[in-house]
């Protein structure tokens, strides 16, 4: 379960069976020296925004760093915001090289999330979007910071479960997964650091 990089398979990944959802989780995806550098790159070279979201009429920010990448015609509507993509860069173009193989889906976008600190989070959410289609391969890579995500059954909350997200892993989300659970990153006063999280996906024309 610890090999490194491109040695990686499906049978070393932790698979997780959920109702109605399926995660497999490898916590050293890329080693320690990779995801230092790509911690540090794409930390300077993101076109980072704070964006802003509407909650009953009113414009609020969201509480994270976000930027959106892909091919031309990957567009992304997500919390009243239509995202257009920038284009790839040579980091990403190597992260998703990396981790598709193992996904057993191409990937034409990519959304960056940077959590500056403890302070930063995400709310319960499902990536089901229409634009992603139905049952969508959700590829989550993680840098720097561990925090916990959390999932929850939408209907039955007392069914939960969590993982730690570690530097350098890699949790790969497939099957109803979406339509059933969602998941949320939630704020800790016990981090000061920062932590990059990209979730690739393949968005339909």
């Amino acid at each position: 379960m610890s090999v490194q990089g491109s040695f990686f398979n499906e049978e070393d990944a932790g698979k997780i069976s959920l109702l109605n959802g399926e995660l497999a989780y490898y916590p050293q995806f890329f080693n320690l020296s990779e995801s230092n550098h790509f911690m540090q790159v794409l930390q300077d070279t993101i076109t980072w925004k704070q964006e802003s979201m509407k909650i009953y009429g009113k414009e609020v920010l969201f509480p994270r760093l976000m930027a959106w990448y892909g091919d031309a015609a990957s567009s992304y509507r997500f919390s009243g915001n239509i995202f257009s993509p920038e284009a790839w860069t040579a980091e990403l173009q190597q992260i998703r090289d990396r981790i598709t193989p193992v996904s057993g889906q191409a990937f034409n976008s990519v959304l960056l999330n940077l959590y500056r600190n403890g302070n930063d989070s995400m709310g319960w959410h499902a990536d089901d979007e229409p634009e992603l289609g139905r049952n969508p391969v959700i590829a989550s890579v993680n840098f720097g910071a561990t925090r916990r995500f959390q999932l929850r059954y939408k209907s039955d909350h007392q069914r939960k479960y969590e993982l730690s997200l570690q530097h350098g892993s890699l949790l790969v989300m497939k099957g109803p997964l979406q339509e059933y659970w969602e998941h949320q990153v939630p704020k800790t006063t016990k981090i000061s650091h920062g932590r990059i999280n990209l979730t690739f996906r393949f968005i339909h024309p």
